[in-house]
């Protein structure tokens, strides 16, 4: 059996869900590290991702792309130790804060990312973030409730893996979980887990994403960041 490959940049948050699952599950897999400057685009990687983006998985000849189909191809091949409840309504818990984590969160957090590490921000577009992170943040709260991960009572789920890169992460960005005690201790608790720990990207890394950002914003380049850098992470 082929071992498994893992093509991805330490500084993308899709990627280090992959990674994050990847390692929980105790998988073989082979890390091959893009450095997003250039590489994305060579033909090689472009046959395999047609769409220039980071995480792929390679299984064999069979390549998936897109985090959430990664993380459910890896589910349905190695479903022990499953991070999918079984119960719908856990399930259901489970896709909702994924989604939401995708759709709502992460467009959000982008003006952050550009005020703390570009040094520039719109007050108009940091205020509507703020709103909207807030409303993320409180529907996870209640959803949560006084579990130890979402989902489930027992150990990690997709919707842990998929959120807990991002919602952690807040707190460098200026935006402060205090008002959310149970999101809070969910974050501490993934934060002090093997997975979370090997995943961190290096000082030295984000130093550098920091100087790139900067350059972006000194050159006035106003288009949306790639997904893979608007995704950064530390």
């Amino acid at each position: 059996m082929a071992v498994l490959k893992l093509y991805h940049n330490p500084l993308s948050t899709n990627s280090r869900r992959v990674w994050i699952a990847l390692l929980e599950k105790e998988i073989e897999f082979e890390l091959v590290a893009l450095k997003l400057n250039g590489d994305q685009f060579q033909p090689d990687f472009l046959a395999i991702s047609p769409f220039h983006h980071v995480p792929v998985l390679a299984d064999g000849d069979f390549h998936v792309i897109e985090t959430l189909a990664i993380l459910d191809y890896l589910e349905a091949k190695y479903p022990a130790p499953a991070l999918l409840p079984e119960d719908e309504g856990e399930r259901a818990i489970v896709r909702m804060v994924q989604m939401v984590t995708v759709n709502e969160l992460t467009p959000a957090m982008s003006p952050f990312v550009r005020q703390t590490f570009g040094g520039e921000g719109d007050p108009e577009k940091l205020e509507k973030a703020q709103q909207q992170v807030a409303a993320v943040l409180r529907f996870f709260e209640d959803l949560l409730g006084d579990r130890p991960f979402f989902g489930s009572s027992s150990g990690i789920t997709l919707a842990d893996v998929v959120a807990g890169v991002s919602v952690p992460w807040l707190p460098e960005l200026g935006v402060s979980l205090e008002k959310y005690p149970n999101l809070q201790a969910w974050s501490e608790r993934l934060n002090s887990r093997a997975s979370w720990q090997k995943t961190q990207a290096s000082p030295e890394l984000v130093e550098a994403f920091k100087v790139q950002m900067k350059q972006l914003m000194k050159g006035r380049q106003k288009q949306p960041l790639n997904d893979e850098i608007n995704d950064a992470n530390k």
